[in-house]
Order: C-alpha cells, then structure tokens, then sequence
C-alpha cells in the first residue's frame, strides 16, 4: 500500500522536474494549483460531495459569528462620559457585557475549535489526498478510483495529530491578534492623547498579522505533510519548518490571497447584514469553500515544490563533494 504511494510521490516529483526546470515562484503555485484543480472533471464532483458537511456546518457557524462580532461591536462602544484611564476593566464594559453574550462567546468557541476543526480537515484531508494523486497520474482518474483508493490509515491519525497542534499554535497567535483590536478599539479609538500608542499598537497588529499568514503556510505544509508522508506532530511541523526554510515570504504572500479572500467575502456581508438570513450568507459560504479547496491545492503544490528544492539541493551538495574528492 505504502510503495504505491512512494512510486506516486516519485512519479509527482519526476514530471514537476521534467515540466518546470525553474522553480516554482508565487503566480508559478497559483497557476499549478488552478491546472490540477479544474484539468479532472471528477475531482470537483468528489469534493463538492465532500464538502457538502463543512458547507452546512459552515454557514450555521458564519451566522453565528457574524451576529456574535455585531453585538461585540456594539458593547465596545465608548458612553459619552467614558475615560481611557478605566482600563484594565472600564466599567462600562462590566455593565454591558451580559451572561447571555458571555455564553454566545464560549459556545462560539466551542464551534471553532471542535465540530468546525473536524467538518473542515475531513474535507481537507480528501482534498489534499486527491490533488496529489491527480498531479501524479498520467490518465485522469474515475470517480470510482477517486472512491475507492484509500487513505491509509497510519497517514489519517497523523494527520489528525498534527492538526490539533495546528490548531493550538493557531488559536494562540488569533488570541493575540485579537486581544491587540480589542484593546485598540477600548482604549484608543476615541482618544487623541494617545495617538502615539495606537501607532505602536497598530504596527505590532501588522507585525504578528505578517507571522501569522508565514507560519500558517508552515503549519499547513505540516497537515499536508502528516497527511501523504504519515509525519505527525511537532516532527512534522519540524520538517516543514526545515522545508520552507528561506522562502517564508513566498508562503507569506500565497496565504496573504486566501486572507484577503476571506476578508473581501465576510466585510460586506457584515455590513450588508447578511448574517439575519436569505442568500447572501448563502453565496459567502459558496466562495468561501471554493477558496478553502483552492488554499490546499496551493499547498499541495507549495509542499512538493518546496521538497524538490530540498532534494535538489542535497544533490548539488553530493555532486559538489564528488567533484571536490576527485580533485583531491
């Protein structure tokens, strides 16, 4: 089972030398992941069907959140007779802050860390999976190899392990992206005292923003790692850390697409509200899983591109001790 998969990753690495004698760059990732996306008719068949639950799920958990972030919006705002000095606690914050909310924001967190987590690696799972085996085939697979080929099982709980580590190293660094905006938009928003501090506080957002997206892509070579080499855990985060060594901006800038992917698609439903129902939640979701397939298919080809590189250059170093042994 597993020496099918070693002749595949094999046969991928061949044609990606054979095919780009350059190596990769960002457009480069983005147009390979488009051609390995839309070139199998049954690949978008397969994972529109499997998507179908993160889907349901995800326009459950979008209304959720987006009402949840109206109402946040709205016991943020500063009274009149408010002072900046309040902080830790302003005590308007104390008064308008409700059981009820408090309740809505640990069963949002609930959401997003378990049901959410798992609807959305199923699909990621299948879809890193598949795009793998597309890139390495020479004749397009049927819907019934699609089926029935499996994903070994030692390959799917090292996945699930290294995505919970994910998920960790995650929820810790968005914890402090948003502890940053609510202190900006508590303490500084209406100040003009403190201009200079809000500066400092908006460039430390940008700053952890920026390691954000370059880890995120570190972190999801690890998921697609454990998920076609059965590493998991920190020595998958490990190895794709070693992987993405040097061009950490090229992951930057392909997790930076899909951010403002999602950004574009959530603000104006925010501010249409979409979120008190009809299509337009709807439509987000619709966007948002396609660009959700896409974001893996790019680190698929972001993974294998990276390990040609490796490969290549523990090649030239051979070579280069060869030739220096026999001008010895």
């Amino acid at each position: 089972m597993e020496k099918h998969h070693i002749m595949m990753n094999q046969k991928l690495l061949e044609k990606s030398h054979d095919l780009r004698k350059q190596k990769l760059e960002f457009f480069d990732i983005l147009r390979e992941a488009l051609i390995v996306s839309f070139k199998n008719f049954n690949f978008i068949i397969f994972i529109f069907l499997a998507s179908l639950p993160f889907f349901g799920f995800m326009v459950y958990y979008e209304t959720f959140l987006q009402r949840t972030l109206v109402e946040a919006s709205h016991i943020l705002k500063h009274p009149p007779s408010y002072s900046t000095y309040n902080w830790p606690l302003p005590e308007f914050l104390t008064e308008t802050v409700t059981k009820d909310f408090f309740h809505e924001l640990v069963q949002l967190s609930f959401l997003y860390l378990v049901p959410l987590h798992l609807c959305e690696l199923c699909t990621v799972i299948v879809t890193v999976d598949l795009a793998s085996k597309i890139s390495a085939e020479e004749t397009p697979m049927t819907l019934k190899e699609m089926i029935y080929k499996p994903i070994y099982g030692a390959r799917l709980r090292s996945t699930f392990v290294t995505s919970f580590y994910v998920l960790f190293l995650s929820t810790c660094t968005l914890l402090g992206l948003i502890w940053l905006v609510t202190n900006y938009y508590v303490i500084f928003a209406n100040s003009v005292v403190d201009v200079l501090f809000a500066v400092s506080y908006g460039a430390a957002f940008v700053a952890l923003l920026t390691k954000f997206l370059e880890w995120s892509a570190m972190w999801n070579m690890s998921i697609v790692i454990s998920t076609l080499e059965g590493v998991h855990g920190v020595e998958a985060v490990a190895l794709s850390a070693y992987f993405s060594k040097g061009i950490g901006r090229r992951g930057l800038l392909l997790m930076l697409v899909f951010f403002v992917w999602g950004l574009s698609l959530r603000l104006p439903c925010l501010y249409f509200g979409c979120y008190e129902g009809g299509r337009g939640i709807v439509a987000q979701i619709c966007f948002f899983c396609l660009g959700n397939v896409l974001k893996w298919v790019v680190c698929t080809v972001y993974f294998y591109d990276c390990k040609k590189r490796i490969l290549e250059k523990k090649v030239d170093e051979e070579v280069g001790r060869d030739i220096d042994a026999i001008d010895a």
